[in-house]
């Protein structure tokens, strides 16, 4: 459905903001692109929506050349849709107008009973009738994607979408969200910082490092199998160790606490409450290690850690 080959693009002919990426979707798959601030995840989206000329390469979506604003009078494609960092809709007018703004008007009651569908989804009945201009940032971020949706995109880019959204209401959200897309086969691309988004709902997951594509595949084995220090640390603190030679990663919850000497002796420092466990943190040969543990240790104490 989607094919992106080896574009290139850069704001500054000196400095390149995308680099030779490739990449391919499939009609009702979720990719995630992760990476630092500033690596070219949010200008990456920008391209596939037509919004920017690439300098190399080229886009089609199944056999429709993507274009940019040198071909387009109006730039963006028509069958896509793109929910930016700012949400650029119409504050003084209420949520469910902002939502059914792109809707028939030939047909009302269709019009409200999608609106009131996409209200649901993004868990809002109740501010229908608020005007946007009184909702938090959070809010606003929730009727931009219901407004994305209102007319069934083939394909659906978000950038950053849960960044203004509270904790207990984004994980509801994500859900909701995420099982819509699936159920409408709607192609998503979601530029993220957060590893949940990638882990929990993505089909397949970019990591973008120095404007180029650095690792690619499914999410489980970028995150079980990862061969870039880079990569495992986007999801969750990652501890580097040498062992035999060998440069291992390792996540705190695959160090293990052992009743035997190990190779890993750890002169314990902090111990972060967590929840359901303890973070602890040490050194190992000069350098910072952490590890997962059901309480907290005491400081300075000596531990060997296996795995």
């Amino acid at each position: 459905m989607l094919q992106v080959n080896n574009i290139s693009f850069s704001y500054d002919k000196e400095k390149p903001t995308l680099n030779n990426i490739t990449l391919s979707l499939k009609p009702g798959d979720h990719l995630s692109v992760m990476g630092e601030s500033g690596c070219g995840k949010s200008t990456l989206l920008k391209v596939i929506y037509g919004l920017l000329d690439v300098n190399e390469g080229t886009l089609f979506w199944n056999d429709h050349q993507i274009l940019g604003p040198e071909y387009h009078l109006v730039p963006g494609m028509e069958f896509f849709k793109y929910v930016p960092q700012n949400f650029d809709l119409m504050p003084f007018t209420t949520v469910a107008e902002n939502i059914s703004k792109f809707l028939s008007r030939f047909f009302p009651e269709e019009a409200k009973q999608r609106t009131q569908e996409l209200l649901e989804v993004i868990e809002m009945e109740e501010f229908a009738n608020v005007k946007v201009k009184t909702l938090s940032g959070g809010q606003q971020q929730r009727v931009a994607i219901a407004r994305a949706l209102a007319k069934e995109p083939e394909l659906l880019l978000l950038d950053e979408p849960f960044s203004q959204i509270d904790n207990f209401k984004k994980n509801s959200l994500r859900r909701k969200l995420f099982q819509y897309l699936k159920e409408k086969n709607i192609a998503c691309i979601v530029a993220t910082h957060d590893g949940s988004d990638a882990l929990s709902f993505s089909d397949q997951l970019i990591v973008i490092r120095d404007h180029a594509v650095l690792a690619q595949g499914k999410p489980s084995e970028l995150y079980q199998f990862p061969k870039h220090k880079y990569v495992a640390a986007l999801f969750d603190d990652v501890n580097e160790i040498e062992i035999d030679g060998e440069i291992k990663l390792m996540y705190p919850h695959q160090l293990k606490i052992s009743d035997k000497i190990s190779k890993i002796n750890v002169i314990v420092t902090t111990s972060y409450f967590k929840g359901n466990h303890y973070l602890i943190a040490g050194k190992y040969k000069n350098q910072d290690i952490f590890f997962s543990h059901f309480e907290p240790i005491e400081a300075q104490k000596e531990i060997d850690l296996d795995f």
